[in-house]
């Protein structure tokens, strides 16, 4: 008795299935179209598999080339807007969904008309001050020279424009008293301006404003007083409340003085002085000042009807560490103060009357890690600058906690954070350069008004025609 163990036919299947094939070919003929759809569903039951792998490969092989077309500045600005861990391999949301990234070429799209005002609204006060220009609120300054120096985004052509950008000088008028800006004069400044172009021009009277720019580097923004309660009550002045403002104040919560369209800029330091600093650095690179501040800090808080400077913050941190052997502390000023920065590993930034404050920057710039003291601060440009990768943040009432917090840094993360400082773009970001550079203070800006495009009449009248 024999056992034949027979293999199993390979093309037993293959013939099988051609048989099928055939079978409804033949029937085709018979039964019509009906048909035509159970050849088609058999062929791809039997080829999904390698229809599907097809597709895939097509569509990786595509975006690969597609995502392969990066330039080096929009790199940098990639790596700005970022939040990544810089420990991390992985790509960040921001670096994922890319297409939102603004780079420099997009502004040729944009066109911005800047009024030649009367002399009395800018240049004279220039002339009058040689601060007016370099002073923590020259933004107004820096930036109009800028726009002025700007060919690609600047029409001399009003019908073209976007934009419009009022030049108006309002923080040079320094009062005799103190030597500080008086704003006194603004609302009547700016209120004269306006007058003016509504007479001069007709683009202001076809929108209210709402396409006009003002540039407003105050303790709180276009309310136009250093002390809260008054900026409060006297508000944004009502012709400006419908345009877009450049503000150094900003606050995460709901403000009077920020109900307006507002882009939250950085205050103004000279990139000079800032150069002069770091060549006075320390050859070895060496941080010898381990907390610095120098600045007003009252030993009780004065109350001016009811107010307390910095709202009593800076005086609880020299009464808690002054004399330390670790805090720099010094109530007086000294106009080489930046040479002690570059010297600091940390550098207190409290809040003054307002909640930002010049220091953010200089220590900043300077490599030093800013350690931010005021509650609900928004920080210049922070939808796209990592503030939390660069800085610190301190809440008011945790001052009394600073050293152990400090020193809790020290020993963890000090050494990203200053790795993060050194980064060229960051730096960048937060000076003004005239003329402008790409990525710095005044580009910012500019992509922040890019963002705002639907608030153009002439874009408004090519979509609806």
């Amino acid at each position: 008795m024999s056992l034949d163990i027979k293999r199993p036919n390979s093309n037993k299947t293959k013939k099988k299935m051609g048989f099928i094939v055939k079978m409804q070919l033949h029937n085709n003929n018979n039964r019509g179209g009906s048909n035509k759809r159970n050849l088609f569903f058999v062929f791809f039951r039997s080829y999904y598999r390698w229809i599907l792998w097809f597709f895939l490969s097509l569509y990786f092989f595509t975006s690969y080339f597609a995502g392969d077309q990066s330039s080096p500045s929009s790199t940098t600005t990639t790596r700005l807007l970022s939040n990544h861990n810089p420990s991390s391999s992985l790509p960040s949301r921001a670096l994922i969904e890319s297409s939102a990234i603004v780079t420099p070429g997009i502004f040729s799209g944009m066109k911005i008309y800047i009024y030649d005002l009367p002399a009395r609204f800018n240049v004279d006060w220039v002339t009058k001050s040689d601060r007016c220009a370099t002073h923590l609120f020259a933004a107004e300054v820096a930036i109009h020279r800028a726009l002025l120096s700007d060919s690609s985004v600047r029409t001399l052509d009003p019908e073209e424009a976007d934009f419009f950008f009022v030049p108006v000088y309002v923080s040079c008028n320094f009062s005799t008293s103190n030597g500080f800006p008086s704003l006194s004069h603004a609302r009547s400044l700016l209120g004269s301006a306006v007058d003016f172009l509504s007479d001069q021009y007709p683009f202001w009277n076809r929108t209210q404003g709402s396409d006009h720019v003002f540039v407003a580097s105050h303790d709180f923004g276009a309310c136009f007083h250093a002390m809260e309660d008054m900026a409060i009550e006297e508000g944004i002045p009502e012709f400006m409340k419908k345009s877009i403002i450049l503000q150094t104040f900003g606050v995460n919560y709901k403000h009077p003085c920020q109900e307006a369209e507002h882009v939250v800029i950085p205050p103004y330091i000279p990139p000079e002085s800032v150069q002069r600093a770091m060549d006075r650095a320390p050859a070895n690179g060496r941080r010898d000042i381990w907390a610095f501040f120098r600045g007003k800090m009252e030993v009780n808080p004065k109350n001016i009807s009811g107010r307390f400077y910095s709202k009593g913050v800076r005086t609880a941190i020299l009464k808690k560490y002054g004399g330390r052997r670790r805090f720099y502390l010094n109530r007086h000023r000294f106009a080489g103060y930046r040479s002690e920065i570059v010297r600091s590993v940390f550098c207190l930034c409290p809040l003054g009357w307002a909640p930002w404050s010049p220091r953010l920057v200089e220590s900043a710039v300077l490599g030093c890690v800013p350690v931010v003291i005021a509650d609900g601060i928004k920080l210049p440009f922070s939808e796209t600058v990592r503030w939390p990768e660069i800085s610190l943040t301190v809440a008011e009432k945790d001052v009394k906690n600073l050293r152990k917090i400090l020193e809790h840094v020290a020993v963890t993360n000090l050494s990203v954070i200053q790795r993060n400082l050194r980064e060229p773009a960051f730096k960048r970001a937060l000076l003004y350069n005239v003329p402008m550079k790409e990525g710095d203070a005044t580009w910012h800006i500019l992509e922040a008004l890019w963002r705002k495009l639907d608030r153009s009449y002439r874009r408004s009248r090519v979509l609806s025609e």
